[in-house]
């Protein structure tokens, strides 16, 4: 029998790939939606062969309705308090009244549960939740998959294109950050959700890479010496980010503050996953760091 597999987000990157993987596994994919939601995703969805529900997130009932007969829920959404924690209660109550046995919430980051509270405002509210979910009687698995690699296409200090440099805070050249690639996390956690049993949490990394690292991939990728350069201390960097937070209050309703990419930024410098879960599915391969730069730096 196909496992029925709702997932709430579906529109966005991740959930989208989630949905395709999880076809590719003949589970029974659905999807809720708002009715705001924009029309040419819904239709990609469908063509794909999942089953498009358009649903009142405000009405319990009708988020409960959706659930009937799903094994799990997967949570992809992205945004602040109102969506992390509000929407995500909502539909996490309308998959517990019923009677959904699994729920993978919108945890795809960095592992926050050895982080210090208070240091990244988005691990905070996904905090507040994990609190909520832990509460419940619902059987619950996040996947942790460090920073979407993606984000080194886009000129951060870790590996600016534009300039060609390379950063890294504190004494932390060697230090390995954790990056997965949206495909790889997708597969992972198509793998997860058809898992019963699946633990409480799941780290994985396509790769694990320092500053060093990445110098010597886009060396052999391009042939090109990129300046490495350490940006200052930790603790520097740490009161930078409180004076950047303080000097710009409007971020605070902003999903990707300035200040919130410092956040990252510094967490990614702060923890690293020491228990990867990358070979609990053996039929999942894994990019490599020197495949990924390869495919963005010549």
């Amino acid at each position: 029998m196909k496992k029925a597999i709702l997932v709430a987000g579906a529109t966005g990157n991740l959930g989208s790939k989630i949905c395709r993987e999880l076809l590719k596994r003949e589970a029974d994919v659905s999807a809720i939606v708002r009715t705001s939601s924009d029309p040419e995703k819904i239709e990609t969805l469908a063509k794909m062969g999942v089953k498009v529900m358009e649903v009142d997130f405000n009405n319990l009932d009708d988020i409960a309705n959706s659930c009937a007969g799903i094994h799990c829920v997967v949570s992809t959404l992205a945004g602040l308090g109102d969506v992390i924690v509000d929407l995500q209660k909502r539909i996490l109550d309308g998959a517990l009244q019923a009677g959904v046995p699994r729920f993978i919430p919108s945890d795809f980051c960095t592992d926050y549960n050895n982080l210090v509270p208070g240091e990244n405002r988005n691990f905070d509210l996904r905090r507040e939740f994990k609190a909520y979910l832990d509460s419940t009687s619902i059987q619950a698995s996040s996947v942790f998959n460090g920073a979407f690699a993606d984000i080194l296409k886009y000129n951060t200090p870790v590996l600016n294109l534009k300039d060609k440099s390379i950063g890294y805070w504190g004494e932390k050249a060697d230090w390995k950050l954790d990056f997965t690639t949206m495909d790889d996390t997708a597969a992972f956690t198509a793998e997860v959700a058809l898992d019963d049993s699946a633990p409480r949490d799941l780290q994985i990394a396509s790769f694990q890479v320092s500053p060093n690292n990445v110098w010597a991939d886009v060396k052999e990728a391009s042939g090109q010496e990129f300046r490495i350069q350490q940006l200052a201390s930790l603790e520097d960097f740490a009161r930078f980010i409180h004076k950047q937070r303080a000097d710009n209050p409007a971020g605070e309703n902003e999903l990707y503050a300035k200040w919130q990419q410092s956040q990252y930024m510094y967490s990614m410098f702060s923890t690293q996953h020491h228990q990867l879960a990358n070979d609990r599915y053996k039929n999942l391969t894994w990019t490599t760091s020197l495949a990924f730069i390869k495919s963005f730096v010549h």
